[in-house]
């Protein structure tokens, strides 16, 4: 057998290098480079590997957990079809990193993370940053990432390396058990040589399948769609990471059934499609939630029916209501009680449209969805058109970058009132267009996965928006995008504080308490005083973007125009007014309310909440 001695991370990173992925006999390298901040814990072992593989690229980030956000952007613009690593020191370098892997997993997208560890010889411990335990010796603070991660490893001595690496991909290259890998790599290992087989570095491709749906279930669930009076679809992440979206759009063409979206699945549809109600759910349209209300079949399509998407179990109040659940995950199919088709959203619907011709629902169904697309499309260009302020209202700020922007152009965000507002009134015109983290729903995200979303589509142009809060807690990517020339365009939120915690506050009965950005008073002792002076277009300048003050609707549309003839990242700031907010429809959000008070406002909100929690079902009947 031909070997090559080579230390651990040489190894590491010449493997990564020959990875590959095959979907539908397109084949690409999966891993596009490697990210990282190096410190003493990986700077002589990775560190010194990915100097001597200078083709393999490696990308210099300002936070661990921004590279995780953004490597996590790429895999899902790329519908987890290629992918990023991220290295970190031991210590605070790799912890910072678990919200990222959190935040991968739970999106279900492909992250490899290589935090370095202690010492595995252990005579020099305790070494810096080692979190020592009575308990045991082989405990790191990289412990830590194994509830957010798919696979979890510690690579004690350089030949364990290969059979690691192998469950490594295999995790990463699955449809159904993706997510956050973690291979923490002690220090002194790292750097330990081995002779490896030479078939370790060999190219390997890995076969991405779509796996087909049992005969029995497809024909029931054909059964149960044309039994149906009211049907309705909700298209979720899994449609797009499947390439799905064609077939759907024919699909319900063909039979007239009105769909849904998730965060995840908005552009699982163009906005103008005819059987499109878009948004579903606590941030939904009237329509679709209308439409959900009344459904006596709910056909979800790579979706895991989450809170927000189920409006926390009261959206469906048709008392003969069932699930067909179409995912490529038998954990997500099996929610609600539903018929589980596990298999490869495409194939399936396909199949479903071959078994259901001939089928359409009926013509006052049809009639009814075109009405209620109708006025949904009447209430977003009110909503467009307030021409309120200044300070302008956030829809119109939407509604201006949605106009600007172009159909392949992409929006970003993550956290806080905009993830609501856009759901809503984003008019998607590419399946790609709409790029929203609302598994998590992290703040910090949006700017580093602007960059993902970048770098993995360069020709796309990328919008940012984001709100002051979130901005403020990991503006320093800006650095980030002007040193790999990445140009974003950045459009922030100006509304001194936490809009959308303060309006839940507001709606709780604890009246926005905490969440404005406010100087405190000496005489009442609370953050109540008036707004703390922050320029947020000076912070972006100086850290590098071409900043631009908007005030009205006519001057962003100028200061929109201006930063695509930027070519890099350009800063919008424009004040809103956090009180004008884009309602919610037909919908409602389980956030308990404290049981007792001396409040009278949270009094009122409980007596409300107990009415409304009555709402809440129980899908237990398959």
């Amino acid at each position: 057998m031909k070997t090559r001695r080579l230390t651990m991370a040489q190894a590491l990173v010449a493997f990564l290098e020959q990875q590959h992925v095959e979907r539908d006999g397109r084949e690409q390298q999966f891993f596009a480079g490697v990210w990282g901040i190096f410190g003493h814990g990986i700077v002589a072992g990775v560190g010194q590997a990915l100097h001597q593989h200078p083709d393999f690229r490696y990308y210099l980030c300002r936070n661990e957990q921004a590279m995780v956000h953004t490597a996590a952007a790429y895999a899902k613009m790329n519908n987890r079809l290629r992918a990023f690593a991220c290295t970190s020191s031991i210590g605070p370098g790799a912890t910072n990193m678990i919200t990222g892997a959190a935040t991968a997993t739970i999106n279900r997208l492909p992250v490899l993370l290589l935090p370095g560890d202690i010492f595995a010889r252990r005579n020099v411990a305790p070494v810096l940053q080692q979190l020592e335990s009575e308990h045991s010796q082989d405990v790191s603070v990289n412990d830590c990432f194994k509830p957010v991660s798919r696979y979890w490893d510690r690579i004690n001595r350089p030949d364990q390396l290969p059979f690691s690496l192998m469950e490594a991909m295999r995790v990463l290259t699955s449809p159904s058990q993706i997510g956050a890998v973690t291979l923490a790599l002690p220090q002194d290992v790292q750097a330990e040589a081995w002779d490896y087989p030479e078939e370790l570095f060999e190219k390997r491709v890995w076969q991405i399948a779509r796996p087909l749906a049992d005969r029995a279930l497809l024909e029931r669930a054909t059964q149960m769609i044309r039994a149906a009076r009211k049907p309705l679809i909700i298209a979720g992440g899994g449609v797009l990471y499947s390439e799905a979206t064609d077939a759907l759009a024919r699909f319900a063409a063909q039979t007239g059934i009105p769909v849904g979206e998730t965060q995840a699945g908005k552009g699982s549809l163009t906005f103008d499609h005819p059987q499109n109600l878009e948004a579903v759910g606590v941030t939904g349209t009237p329509g679709a939630n209308i439409i959900a209300r009344e459904a006596d079949l709910v056909i979800a399509i790579g979706t895991r029916l989450s809170d927000f998407t189920t409006a926390s179990k009261t959206a469906f109040q048709n008392p003969d209501v069932r699930f067909i659940n179409i995912n490529i995950a038998e954990f997500d199919a099996h929610k609600h009680a539903a018929l589980p088709v596990v298999g490869d959203a495409r194939a399936v619907i396909e199949e479903l449209s071959g078994a259901l011709a001939g089928y359409r629902v009926d013509d006052d169904y049809s009639s009814r969805i075109a009405v209620l697309k109708q006025q949904w499309e009447a209430e977003v260009e009110r909503l467009f058109n307030l021409q309120h302020g200044p300070p302008i209202s956030q829809g119109e700020v939407i509604g201006v970058v949605n106009n600007f922007s172009r159909p392949e152009d992409v929006v970003v965000c993550a956290a806080g009132s905009l993830p609501g507002d856009l759901h809503k009134l984003w008019r998607t015109r590419n399946p790609k267009g709409y790029h929203l983290e609302y598994g998590n729903s992290c703040m910090g995200y949006e700017i580093a996965g602007g960059v993902g979303v970048k770098l993995a589509d360069p020709a796309r142009e990328v919008y940012v928006m984001v709100g002051d809060g979130s901005y403020l807690m990991m503006a320093q990517e800006i650095v980030t995008s002007i040193a790999e020339g990445v140009k974003l365009t950045i459009v922030i939120h100006d509304n001194h504080g936490f809009s959308s915690i303060g309006g839940l506050s507001q709606s709780v009965g604890s009246a926005g308490f905490g969440t404005d950005y406010k100087y405190r008073q000496a005489d009442t002792g609370q953050l109540d005083g008036e707004y703390l002076p922050v320029d947020l277009a000076a912070n972006a300048a100086s850290l590098g973007a071409h900043t631009i003050r908007a005030t009205t609707r006519e001057e962003l549309q100028s200061a929109l125009a201006e930063a695509r003839r930027q070519d890099r990242t350009t800063a919008i700031v424009v004040e809103v007014d956090k009180e004008v907010r884009v309602p919610g429809y037909e919908s409602w959000w389980d956030v308990p309310i404290a049981q007792v008070s001396e409040i009278e406002a949270v009094q009122r909100a409980r007596a409300e909440y107990e009415k409304r929690v009555q709402d809440e079902r129980y899908f237990l009947k398959g």
